[in-house]
């Protein structure tokens, strides 16, 4: 197959290969093992087909760029730069989108070798074409540029390339072709941001960061709703929430909160600013987070107390995610009755809301009850079981009616919660003394499709690695939970049939 594929090349570097037997060129590189190719790939070979590129034949520039995805991944990096430079810069000026992609590709994989990395550093030219790509129609091709360009930028030598040269007056360029161009560059000032405190600096001393937080708290109510979730990716790292911090940005979202009182379109806005701090006080600390900055507790419950479905659903995962942890789940009791309320309310909208935010709510019930076995404190216990109680006057039975409703995501939903609670003994005694609970737990027959399998065999798994369900649950039922674990999520029953003589 080997020789095939090394006679079509030669023929195709011949240009005495037709469109039919680059067809079959295509297929023939499937089968053939790139490293059996590797030694006997030619420069003539990989010219010829970036020279087919050229002509104006969507076909067969489609047949050749599968054909280079192939080939082109199997050779050291060192190699493709040195040999195949001005085929790469030809391949970025393309008509054609998929061609742009494939070369963008192979420069982001030659500036991960630590060996070829110099070679495009030292070419200018390859690399402002790919800045030049972020200003593409196509997503696609700006995505791979993204791609590419913050891999660069891995390195001192490539942060130096793309900031400390007329690179950077390239990027800035690019960023006033649109509004959406200009998106996509600070979403690459985010991405190589986020590496380090190094890149972070690199950033910052370009003026780029302070453009997106001018923007950010400009008066554009839909440009603010883009930037917060850069700024909000730059907070997930510690030098990028020291760097907020430091320059005052923290103070300013906070502020703007407080001012959207009086903001008609701070609808816009407010759900990107509230799962702000949300992701903050996870990352960081949720008591430090809601006691440095009150507005955000209390704007997220009058959220979820509004009759907003939009500012209901942000509320809702902002305390799922700010209740993932003890820390969290603590200031959240610190609220009293207003939070027990609202428990009411959550499971209220979980029964009855349209089917996307009943989804959220259940979601944030599973975070909100779920308690670690090595956290599982007396004073902790007393809170889940005090909340699950608020969320309904039957709660058991409100997730129990859930999961037997034929929407495989709601019923996935419910069972979730029941996992979260599975491992507390206040629940095991729940489910034991509702009436056909555990036999509902154990039957596979109400598990139509493989996510609802994988659902339930999740709750089982709970129960059986708990440490007090043989205990609470007996010895009988104990055993079949085992045997459904040990038999795993599709099992299925073998039924015997008996042949009679005579019958047909």
């Amino acid at each position: 197959m080997a020789e095939a594929v090394v006679e079509l090349l030669e023929r195709a570097a011949r240009r005495e290969a037709p469109l039919e037997e680059l067809r079959a060129l295509r297929l023939a590189v499937q089968a053939v093992p790139p490293a059996a190719l590797r030694a006997r790939l030619s420069d003539d070979h990989l010219a010829a087909l970036f020279a087919l590129l050229s002509v104006n034949d969507r076909e067969q520039v489609s047949a050749c760029v599968s054909i280079l995805e192939r080939l082109l991944p199997a050779l050291d990096p060192l190699y493709v730069i040195q040999n195949l430079r001005e085929e790469l810069q030809k391949g970025l000026f393309h008509p054609d989108d998929s061609v742009k992609i494939l070369t963008i590709s192979q420069v982001g994989r030659i500036v991960e070798n630590s060996d070829a990395v110099a070679e495009v550093l030292n070419s200018p030219e390859l690399l402002r074409q790919i800045i030049h790509c972020i200003g593409g129609e196509k997503i696609a091709v700006a995505k791979e540029a993204i791609k590419s360009l913050s891999r660069i930028a891995q390195t001192q030598d490539g942060l130096e390339a793309l900031f400390v040269s007329s690179l950077l007056s390239d990027l800035k360029n690019v960023m006033a072709i649109s509004d959406v161009v200009r998106y996509r560059v600070y979403e690459l000032i985010v991405e190589i941001s986020s590496v380090s405190a190094d890149s972070l600096d690199y950033c910052a001393n370009s003026g780029l960061i302070s453009e997106l937080i001018g923007e950010l708290t400009g008066d554009d109510v839909l440009v603010r709703a883009t930037c917060i979730e850069m700024v909000t990716s730059l907070a997930h790292t510690p030098h990028g929430r020291q760097y907020l911090a430091q320059q005052g940005i923290i103070d300013k979202i906070s502020n703007i909160i407080v001012g959207a009182e009086s903001d008609p379109f701070s609808g816009f806005y407010l759900p990107g600013f509230v799962k702000f701090f949300g992701n903050l006080a996870v990352v960081d600390s949720p008591q430090q987070i809601c006691e440095r900055y009150p507005v955000f507790m209390e704007k997220v419950f009058e959220m979820a107390e509004s009759n907003d479905p939009t500012m209901i659903g942000v509320a809702v995962d902002t305390l799922g995610i700010l209740g993932s942890n003890i820390e969290g789940k603590q200031v959240l009791q610190k609220t009293r009755s207003r939070f027990q309320n609202l428990l009411n309310r959550i499971g209220h909208q979980a029964k009855n809301a349209p089917t996307e935010l009943r989804l959220r709510c259940l979601d944030a019930i599973s975070s909100l009850l779920y308690l670690p076995p090595e956290q599982q404190t007396e004073d902790l216990l007393r809170m889940t079981e005090s909340w699950f109680t608020s969320l309904s006057s039957q709660p058991l039975e409100l997730f129990r009616s859930i999961s037997t409703q034929p929407f495989p995501d709601l019923h996935c939903g419910a069972l979730r919660v029941f996992t979260a609670i599975a491992n507390q003994p206040w629940a095991q005694k729940l489910m034991l003394d509702s009436p056909g609970f555990v036999e509902y737990i154990v039957d596979r027959s109400v598990e139509p499709d493989k996510a609802s399998k994988d659902a339930k065999y999740e709750l089982v798994k709970a129960l059986v690695n708990s440490k007090t369900i043989a205990e609470i649950f007996g010895n009988q039922y104990y055993l079949r939970l085992r045997a459904y674990l040990r038999e795993g999520p599709y099992y299925v029953k073998a039924v015997s049939t008996t042949a009679v003589e005579g019958a047909e």
